[in-house]
C-alpha cells in the first residue's frame, strides 16, 4: 500500500495583522501548520527563527508554544529545544470520546427541533466539501468539515462546547489528517456529511446519531493502518 502524501508548504506564513494581538495569531498559525502536518511530529521550533518568520519578538513566540504545549502539540525541554510532539494515541481516543457524546446529544436534538434552515446550510458546506474533493484540497476539505460540525454546535446554542471540542482534538485531527488522503476516505466523509444533515432535515434523531457514530469513528477504526504507514509520528 502506498504512504498517503500529508503535504508541507515550503513558503513561510504571511506577516501579522498588526491590528490584533501577535500571540494569538502566531499561536492559531503555527496550530494549523501542525494539524496539516506541515510541521510533522519531531520538527524542532526554534524561537529566534520563529520571531523572525512572523516578524515579532521572543515573547508572543514564548506565549504561543506555551499555548501549543498545554494542549499537547509541542514539548518543550527548558533551556534545551521546543519540537512538535508525536501524536498521542490515547489523547486521540479521549477526543474521540468526548467528541462523540457531545455531538451525539447535539444532532439528536436538532433533528428532533426539526432544523429545516440548518439543513440548507449544511447542504451548502457539504458542496464545498466535495469540491474541495474533487481537487485534492486536503487543508481546505478538513477546515470545510470543521465548519460543519462547527454549525452543527452553533444551530444547537453549543459555540463554548465546540471551542472546548477543538482545544482537546489536536491529535485526533492529525490522526484524521493522515487519513484523509486514503482511497475513498474524503468521499466516505462527505457521505456521511450528507445522511446526518438528511436524518436531521428528516426528524430522525436515530438516524443521526447512527450515520454520526460512523462518521466520528472512521479515523480511529483504522489506526492500525495509520500507524503502519506513519509509525515514526504515533505514541501510545
Amino acid at each position: 500500500m502506498d504512504t498517503p502524501t500529508v503535504g508541507r508548504r515550503t513558503t513561510p506564513p504571511e506577516r501579522l495583522d498588526r491590528e490584533r494581538q501577535a500571540a494569538p495569531q502566531v499561536f492559531e498559525r503555527l496550530r494549523s501548520m501542525i494539524i496539516a502536518l506541515d510541521l510533522p511530529p519531531g520538527s524542532p521550533l526554534s524561537r529566534a527563527a520563529l520571531a523572525t518568520q512572523f516578524g515579532v519578538s521572543s515573547t508572543p513566540i514564548r506565549d504561543a508554544l506555551m499555548r501549543l504545549a498545554e494542549e499537547g502539540l509541542v514539548d518543550v525541554f527548558p533551556q534545551h529545544a521546543t519540537v512538535v510532539s508525536r501524536i498521542d494515541v490515547k489523547r486521540a481516543q479521549q477526543a474521540h470520546f468526548l467528541r462523540q457524546a457531545l455531538e451525539l446529544e447535539i444532532v439528536r436534538s436538532l433533528a428532533v427541533a426539526g432544523e429545516k434552515p440548518l439543513v440548507a446550510a449544511l447542504d451548502r458546506l457539504i458542496t464545498r466539501q466535495q469540491q474541495f474533493a474533487k481537487a485534492g484540497d486536503f487543508e481546505s476539505f478538513m477546515a470545510a468539515d470543521n465548519d460543519f460540525h462547527a454549525e452543527l454546535y452553533a444551530a444547537a446554542d453549543k459555540r463554548d462546547l465546540w471551542t472546548l471540542v477543538r482545544s482537546r482534538s489536536g491529535h485526533i485531527d492529525r490522526l484524521r489528517r493522515l487519513h484523509l488522503p486514503s482511497p475513498g476516505k474524503a468521499q466516505d466523509i462527505v457521505q456521511h456529511h450528507r445522511l446526518i444533515a438528511k436524518a436531521i432535515g428528516a426528524g430522525e434523531p436515530d438516524q443521526a446519531q447512527q450515520h454520526l457514530r460512523a462518521h466520528l469513528s472512521g479515523t480511529l477504526s483504522d489506526l492500525e493502518t495509520i500507524r503502519t504507514l506513519h509509525p515514526e509520528y504515533l505514541s501510545d
